[in-house]
């Protein structure tokens, strides 16, 4: 078939009668750097860079005359002028430049002050035709130093288009721009307004700071300047890029946040006035990251970013913004780009919301085995909402799945659009049909004429191609190897003519005027060495002029209306249909509309749903616009106090800015609300009842959102997406049981029904989208899903063959693609997960599963006789390796894993740790204490140590020893005794939340009584310096009614109570919104009393000293960064909650029912920055349970004011500096002193999202016996200090010197807090005191190695990078330092691994006989630990061992 359409192409060619094109032949020594047509002119620039000449035609590329008054070698650069077609520059390596007022014909010498800045932009213009002299001009100045040449970028500015002398505009700068220099970015800002990215401070050794990068604004050339703060205050710096792009203004800057890995954040404003954040979903995973993220063709509707989601790839994902560039959405995965950046992403000129992009079809190979990518095309007709593939032509498919496939962006042969031109409606391509695209030498050359819906083939082989005359002319010529002609068409493609140029030449380049409107074209070519002419260069331009065929002129019934996306379901875009006059196919002739652009005509649709968005105040859930709270409502409605007196209030929609629909549905049309649901005056407090017929068994917000979601006992699930003032049903015919919040992905949960059926979302519940998993969910205990980092694999543990019984077992299977495709990974298995996490950064394919050794039977019964194995799967469990032969469980904390060995000839456990999931270590603990003969709690810590509790005695009174591990972590020591323990493994520890080292525990007080007895007297003690020393909490002199505590005993204290009692974990001392605060229910004593007899204390130094703040327990939440305190009555019923603006000096009393509830929890969102809270209780003596809804906004409208952070001078805002060692004898804590910033106590403002400066570190301190903790086999005497535990010896000295010091030391009885960071005074760590060994120490082999090694192994290195990185498996070996940098290899591993790695991310184990729960039954969350099988609070997390006996 092939054989006959070319044999048909042929014929047409050959026998078609035609006069043929005039053509005239020009020759260059180089090819074009720059070939320019100006705008609507006949005049042509041919700019040969390597010669430094400008040559100019015009007559459209027939004549050509080299620009000669420009100096032959001078033009280095030629721009034009964007917005007067008549001027253009020529930049030169000097400080003459030129310029041009006629388009070439003659040039005008101009001089600058400095040399020309190597950007690519250094020119800059205003876009008003007024102002077209208003030029900036971007330069280098160097500054001669000592050490040779200082030097910056500077901007000047001509007013005149440098008829006189420019003048500076700013120094030290690295972009400005007109903020009016585009046609589309359309505002009412100042006609001068100009925005650099400039430096705050001038460089000192030749580079920047780039945290000294902002972005300054100015409306009268900087005489004075304004810092564009972004609406993020002070934290606006490390500006990377400012860009206009289409109608919307980006800017880019560096997240200097301590954490945030220099990740980018994009802010942009349509109006140079609001500037907001750019939100993507799964933002965990969408992370915009320096040199991994592309801002792509953007429609006037919405920007598109194409963004890198892993390391070391070309693969891609396109999210597309809503009509303010703040809310992206994912539109389309796996986009195909190349190293430098570039795009497979390419619109239809002059046709709204088309745009064709190719994606890689197997992006799992490419990611995992750098397999060679195979590339698809799809098309879009809705601005990137849905793709479907390119149509093939019709009759050239002969499998499935088929479709065609174009060479794009990252292949380009050719300048300026890749398929399209503004001839309406034309589009070409050179690509392939098949299930993927063909190589460029191998593709066929296709041609659409309706935007890209249908496409026929129009000859075989790779060609160029241009449009001209509107469309009436299309060329051709052979891209694939040397031709002597050319081949167009006059009737859209549907025949073809040859005709010869009389040279053999290799085509470069096809072009005409811009607009494709002539009829004379311009081919570009090197001719081959037989056909070059005497005395003439190689590269030819052959000018073809097709108005000598001596067609006719169109005349209107010669023309036709095109309606662009013809597509039925798509026809409509921004309320609008497209089209254009063209002229019809079958008829002979020539438009002659030269110069004239296409006219695009609209005709209006009517409205519909997608032509609206959310209005203010309103959010997207689940398709349909919610309020966020009550409507604010004008001071001239609802004025008559009547109860049922109305207002014409926001339906929740309006229609999107720009769009033109008319009529249909008006979804923004005001409607009638009643005044009682309005916003109140201020000082009022809203409340919201919701009943609910079932028990409340699971709730979680999702994180930086204001959506949340409970399931209720009854199998039920209800959103609300305005923090609980509005409530809905979820899927109310389904069964679920259980919701997983993604532990990567901010945005996504995903909720379990009881069959294969599940539900997720994307962007915090706006959508739902349901999905099949592979089997049910299990019914053994094991967590239904995991998680990893790349958002969409995830791993699923449902039960497999247990309908029957024989063979019923769990099995896991993962997706790559957010469960569209399943794999089997494993069967039998208690445990599946991704090695890899957010700081495991090890092979991202690699699977651990515990699975059982003999997979037979059912697994219902079996017992500890069938070893549960761990087992490592690389290339997502296609090459297997077995890691242990019997384990108890396996965890990953921080940059660690972590397993539980199970020993069963002894019947113990060992714990195993491993930086790279294959190579495990061991550590040390003290007499008496090793797990192999205790069960043991690995608790959290945030200070490079960790805090392990090894149960001492066991059931009914469990208690246990507090260790902490020293500074690499191999051993533990002693920290404090007899830590209370529940029989579940949870402990009384707590750290404070902000306060890095400061964290409280309860100590069994009576421990040889309590053996007998069975009762426990508990006594609260606390740290400030990470567990070195601990103390008793400082009671109050008085309670809250001023009465005085009768605290007569040396013992009497404050007691509160702790971990081991919360129903829900995450009610915690402390919040990090608010430093220092500190809350908790307790009592002054001797002891600890029972709950009921407790009342509510309060703290605002971190726990130093304490005020009783109200009578009787209750519940806390923090709200809006400590500037609203709520509590509610723990111990009864109650119809009121009490709250405080000024962290408890005085409460005032909220009545919210008058039927009593009885209250079990408070929540906010998890950041505690809202005013909006939520009670979760039940009616007394129901099933029922009830939320109320608290929103607290109304209190103040007012706005906490921030000024100038002055560390030196605070005082002068809403914000005050505080140090937790304000209230201490010292004024150093961790051998420093750190100031925090928080609201005043007494200012009734609102925080909200005012930025709030970073910690300040004042100064280090000198060293003080606080700094220092005992050595490993030390324990403190009765005198506080460290000696000796009979029966031990201690560590060996260590003479290693390392960091290039002096001196190493031997060990004593101390070793220093390894988070302080003081400096100098006694340090008593540190004992006799020898030389490190220096130059003399080491031979002439030494430092003849020292000199040479680093030239030899620069190869070596290279090559481990290389596979380190490419593997994603290479591991981080930290020693001392715990540098990023640090050295690896197997004895490093077995000498250096940390073992305080074993809390932070962990599991909880308990390696029992007894019947593991199932997957939605007995969830506890917990706060510093992590149970399974629901993990709603990635920050709640536990390890707890037993071992079988």
């Amino acid at each position: 078939m092939w054989s006959t359409l070319a044999f048909l192409l042929c014929f047409a060619f050959t026998f078609a009668a035609d006069p043929g094109p005039e053509h005239a032949i020009s020759y260059f020594d180089n090819a074009p750097t720059r070939l320019f047509f100006f705008d609507d002119t006949t005049s042509v620039i041919y700019h040969d860079a390597i010669f430094g000449e400008i040559h100019v035609s015009n007559d459209e590329g027939k004549t050509w005359k080299r620009a000669d008054d420009i100096p032959p070698g001078e033009a280095a650069m030629f721009i034009e002028h964007p917005f007067d077609n008549r001027v253009a520059f020529v930049l030169t390596n000097s400080y003459t430049h030129y310029r041009t007022d006629n388009r070439g014909k003659s040039w005008r010498s101009f001089n600058v002050p400095e040399l020309l800045a190597y950007v690519e932009t250094p020119l800059s213009f205003h876009s008003d035709p007024k102002k077209w002299e208003y030029t900036l001009f971007q330069a280098t100045k160097c500054d001669t130093i000592s050490s040779g040449e200082q030097c910056r970028d500077v901007t000047y500015y001509t007013k005149d288009g440098f008829a006189s002398s420019p003048q500076l505009l700013l120094d030290d700068v690295s972009r400005c721009q007109f903020a009016h220099s585009t046609k589309d970015f359309k505002h009412d800002a100042h006609e001068d307004l100009i925005y650099c990215v400039a430096y705050d401070s001038s460089a000192t050794i030749g580079s920047h700071n780039i945290a000294s990068s902002r972005l300054y604004s100015s409306t009268d050339f900087f005489a004075t300047k304004q810092n564009e703060d972004l609406g993020i205050g002070k934290n606006a710096k490390g500006v990377v890029v400012f860009a206009i792009v289409s109608k919307f203004a980006v800017v880019v800057l560096k997240d200097l946040t301590p954490g945030s890995e220099g990740d980018m954040l994009l802010y942009v404003t349509v109006n140079t006035k609001e500037w907001a954040k750019a939100h993507f979903p799964h933002t965990s995973q969408a992370r915009l990251r320096e040199n991994a993220y592309t801002i792509v063709e953007s429609t006037v509707h919405s920007l598109a970013v194409d963004i890198v989601l892993q390391d070391l790839t070309t693969v891609g994902t396109l999210f597309v913004s809503n009509s303010n560039g703040t809310y992206f959405v994912e539109s389309l995965t796996d986009t195909n780009r190349n190293i430098a950046g570039y795009v497979d992403y390419d619109t239809i000129y002059g046709v709204d919301g088309i745009g064709i992009a190719n994606v890689i079809a197997n992006a799992q190979d490419v990611e995992r085995k750098m397999a060679a990518k195979q590339l698809r095309s799809v098309i879009t007709f809705n601005d990137g909402s849905s793709w479907d593939p390119l149509v093939a032509p019709r009759g050239t498919c002969s499998s499935e799945p088929c479709s065609l496939h174009l060479h794009s962006v990252t292949d380009m042969h050719d300048y300026g659009p890749v398929f399209s031109s503004p001839a309406p409606g034309f589009a070409m391509g050179v690509g392939s049909v098949g299930k993927a695209l063909a190589p460029y030498e191998d593709s066929n050359t296709y041609m659409s004429t309706d935007a890209g819906l249908t496409w026929t083939m129009v000859r075989e082989g790779a060609c160029q191609y241009e449009f001209g005359d509107s469309g009436t002319v299309i060329v051709i010529v052979d891209d694939e190897q040397p031709t002597d002609s050319i081949m167009y068409s006059t009737d859209m493609g549907r025949t073809w003519n040859t005709y010869n140029v009389g040279i053999q030449f290799r085509a470069k380049r096809l072009t005409t005027v811009s607009d494709s409107t002539s009829q004379k074209f311009l081919l570009l070519g090197q001719v081959t060495r037989q056909s070059q002419q005497p005395n003439e260069g190689r590269n030819a331009a052959i000018y073809l002029d097709f108005a000598t065929l001596g067609r006719r002129k169109c005349g209107p019934n010669d023309m036709e209306s095109w309606y662009a996306r013809a597509s039925t379901k798509s026809e409509c875009i921004m309320g609008a249909k497209q089209w254009y006059t063209r002229r019809k196919a079958n008829v002979d002739c020539y438009m002659g509309e030269k110069f004239h652009d296409p006219e695009v005509h609209d005709d209006t649709c009517p409205c519909e749903e997608h032509d609206y968005e959310c209005d203010y105040n309103y959010v997207r859930s689940d398709g349909k616009c919610v309020p966020t709270g009550p409507e604010r409502i004008p001071s001239t409605q609802c004025t008559l106090g009547t109860p049922d007196e109305k207002y014409m209030g926001s339906s929740g929609y309006r229609k999107i800015p720009g769009n033109k629909c008319q009529g249909g549905s008006r979804m923004d049309k005001p409607v009638s609300k009643d005044c009682s649901g309005a916003e109140p005056l201020e000082g009022a407090i809203v409340h919201q009842i919701h009943s609910f017929s079932s028990d409340i068994v699971q709730s979680a917000y999702f994180r930086d959102s204001k959506t949340v979601l409970v399931r209720l006992a009854d199998f039920t699930i209800w959103q609300s997406s305005n923090e609980g003032y509005t409530w809905e049903q979820k899927f109310p015919e389904e069964r679920f049981l259980a919701f997983y919040m993604h532990t990567h992905s901010n945005e996504r949960v995903y909720l379990v029904t009881d069959s294969n059926k599940f539900f997720y979302t994307t962007d915090t519940g706006r959508y739902w989208h349901s999905s099949q998993a592979p089997s049910p969910p299990n019914t053994f205990g094991a967590q239904v899903l995991r998680f990893q980092t790349k958002s969409d694999y995830l791993i699923w543990i449902g039960n497999a063959d247990c309908e029957s019984g024989y063979n019923c077992r769990a099995q896991a299977q993962y997706t790559w693609n957010n469960g569209r495709n399943w794999r089997l990974v494993e069967d039998y298995v208690v445990n599946c997960d991704w090695a890899r996490d957010e700081e495991l950064r090890i092979d991202s394919s690699q699977i651990l599963c515990e699975s059982y050794a003999d997979k037979k039977g059912s697994q219902v019964f079996f017992g500890k006789d069938n070893a549960l194995q761990l087992v490592s799967g690389t290339d997502y469990y296609a090459t297997k390796t077995k890691l242990f032969d019997h384990v108890a469980g396996f965890t990953k904390f921080s940059e660690f894993l972590v397993v539980a060995e199970y020993l069963p000839m002894r019947g113990t456990l060992n714990l195993q740790v491993s930086l790279d999931g294959q190579t495990f270590a061991s550590g040390n603990f003290p007499p008496g204490m090793h797990p192999d003969s205790h069960a043991y709690t690995v608790l959290d810590s945030s200070t490079k140590s960790i805090f392990l509790h090894m149960t001492m005695n066991e059931f009914p009174t469990p208690w246990g020893n507090m260790l902490k591990s020293n500074s690499n972590g191999t051993y533990f020591g002693l920290s404090i005794e007899n830590v209370n323990r529940n029989n579940e493994g949870f402990v009384d520890f707590e750290k404070l939340a902000g306060l890095d080292g400061i964290a409280m525990v309860n100590v069994v007080s009576n421990p040889a009584e309590a053996v007998l007895t069975g009762r426990k007297a508990l006594q609260t003690k606390i740290t400030h310096n990470d567990g070195g020393t601990w103390k008793p909490l400082s009671p109050p002199s008085v309670d809250s009614l001023g009465v005085k505590y009768p605290c007569k005993s040396a013992g009497c204290a404050l007691h509160v109570h702790g971990y081991t009692e919360r129903i829900d974990a995450r009610a915690t001392y402390s919040s990090p919104s608010v430093v220092g605060v500190v809350m908790a229910v307790g009592n002054v004593g001797d002891s600890l009393a029972t709950y009921t007899e407790s009342d509510t204390f309060l703290s605002r130094d971190g726990g130093f000293t304490w005020e009783e703040v109200h009578k009787d327990a209750h519940l806390w939440k923090f709200g809006d960064s400590g500037s609203i305190i709520v509590i509610v009555n723990d111990e009864e019923p109650t119809d009121h909650v009490l709250f405080t603006t000024d962290e408890g000096l005085t409460w005032r009393e909220f009545k919210f029912t008058t039927e009593k509830i009885r209250v079990r929890d408070i929540v906010t969102v998890p950041e505690d920055t809202s005013r909006k809270f939520m009670l979760l209780g039940r009616y007394p003596a129901t099933t029922s349970s009830v939320i109320v809804h608290l929103d607290f906004s109304p209190l103040t409208h007012k706005r906490c004011k921030l000024g100038l952070v002055d560390n030196e001078n605070p005082g002068h805002d809403d914000f005050e500096l505080w140090s937790p060692s304000e209230e201490r004898d010292s004024l150093c804590l961790f051998g420093r002193q750190t100031l925090y910033h928080r609201r005043k106590r007494d200012v009734n403002c609102v925080v909200g999202d005012t930025p709030k400066a970073l910690d300040n570190i004042v100064r280090n301190c000198t060293c003080t016996l606080e700094d220092f903790e005992c050595e490993f086999n030390y324990v403190h005497n009765g005198e506080g200090k460290c000696v000796l535990v009979p029966g031990t010896t201690p560590r060996p000295p260590d003479d290693s010197c390392r960091n290039g010091e002096d001196y190493w030391y031997e060990r004593t009885p101390y070793h220093k807090v390894l988070y302080s960071t003081c400096e100098g005074g006694d340090r008593i760590d540190r004992g006799t005191q020898h030389l490190c060994p220096g130059i003399n120490g080491h031979s002439k082999i030494f430092w003849t190695m020292v000199i040479l090694l680093p030239f030899e192994i620069t190869a070596l290195v290279a090559w481990w990078w290389y596979k380190g990185r490419m593997s994603k498996g290479a591991a981080r070996l930290p020693g001392g330092n715990y540098s990023r940098e640090s050295g690896s290899g197997v004895m490093a591993t077995l000498a250096s691994v940390p073992w305080f790695l074993l809390g932070l991310a962990g599991i909880a184990v308990k390696y029992r006989d007894s019947n593991r729960e199932s997957v939605w039954m007995g969830h506890r969350e917990r706060r510093g630990y992590r149970d399974v099988p629901v993990d709603e609070d990635s920050d709640a997390q536990i390890v707890y061992f037993e071992d079988e006996e």
